[in-house]
């Protein structure tokens, strides 16, 4: 779905994920500096939209989801998962119930999938779950920000900012009243400075919840059972887990960033040598210079040296080994 925001000025367009909604605007850094001080906005109309109505909502999804959201207060966000019967992450969702309804935004096209799954357990329960992508756009507002939020949005409040579930008709005219409109590279940049992962791209197929830190924000661990409880208590109470997030601090003499996928070894090793892990996401940070974030094996020590292809890389830990 093409955003109309595509057509402001300097608009340049997003690729991969995060095609149809704009990668920036002219000017990257300037547009990450306006985020960082509380000012602007994000098109992320482009992510999937889900509602969940019925008396039963939270006490429905508090049995499929890894967060405890029984109790939900109206107004109140969080964030949660799905996973696979064997603990692998299939889907992420930052939702938040207005009273009436749970609305809950996804990775972009992937809205089906979780509406196909959830339908497949509504059994006897007093839910209705609707797809609303084509009526209803995200909109993220930093933190700090004093725009307004019209009357009978939904808001996921956080401390990253507002997320705002706009009737899509009204994105243009709210865009032009609250702007400067932001694009996502500058959202991305500031998204892997704060170590927050996404779906897609800090996950691949055997992702599970402990590797990228999402247990405590995304799982609840005294919560009933769901779907991948068992892998999850048993890797916390156990275990750990394979793999960890790390932050990367990249060579800023490089003129190319390692792109998703692209191999972490020990430098030591040289680019001949055995692969440790993959670079996540990567990005040009305003003040930070090249950046990335990075799945590395567990016993890979905090303080080694690293390089992402043949680009020199200093970690910080962002999941303790």
């Amino acid at each position: 779905m093409k955003s109309p925001l595509l057509s402001l000025p300097g608009a340049v367009a997003a690729e991969g994920r995060d095609e149809g909604v704009a990668g920036h605007y002219g000017d990257l850094f300037r547009e990450q500096r306006a985020l960082a001080d509380g000012n602007g906005l994000v098109d992320l109309s482009h992510r999937g939209v889900v509602a969940v109505t019925g008396d039963d909502r939270l006490s429905w999804l508090h049995l499929l989801l890894t967060q405890h959201v029984s109790d939900l207060a109206p107004g109140q966000a969080t964030e949660a998962l799905v996973l696979s019967a064997n603990g692998h992450i299939e889907h992420a969702m930052y939702l938040v119930d207005d009273g009436t309804t749970v609305w809950m935004h996804v990775e972009p096209d992937t809205q089906g999938d979780l509406i196909a799954y959830l339908e497949s357990m509504k059994f006897f329960y007093r839910v209705e779950v609707a797809d609303r992508t084509e009526d209803t756009a995200v909109v993220h507002l930093p933190a700090g920000s004093i725009a307004e939020v019209p009357e009978g949005v939904a808001v996921r409040e956080t401390a990253q900012g507002r997320d705002l579930f706009l009737p899509r008709a009204d994105l243009e005219t709210y865009a032009a009243a609250n702007g400067p409109a932001v694009g996502i590279l500058a959202y991305e940049a500031l998204r892997i400075e704060a170590h927050r992962p996404r779906v897609g791209f800090e996950t691949d197929h055997r992702t599970i919840p402990h590797e990228l830190g999402w247990i405590g924000t995304a799982v609840h661990l005294q919560k009933g059972c769901y779907r991948g409880q068992e892998t999850v208590a048993r890797v916390h109470n156990l275990g750990k887990p394979p793999r960890r997030l790390v932050f990367l601090h990249l060579d800023g003499s490089e003129v190319h960033l390692p792109g998703h996928g692209t191999p972490v070894r020990l430098a030591a090793d040289g680019e001949e040598g055995r692969q440790l892990g993959f670079i996540t996401t990567s990005a040009r940070h305003h003040e930070l210079g090249p950046i990335a974030l990075a799945l590395v094996k567990r016993n890979v020590a905090v303080d080694a040296e690293l390089i992402a292809g043949d680009t020199a890389a200093a970690q910080e830990t962002v999941v303790e080994p």
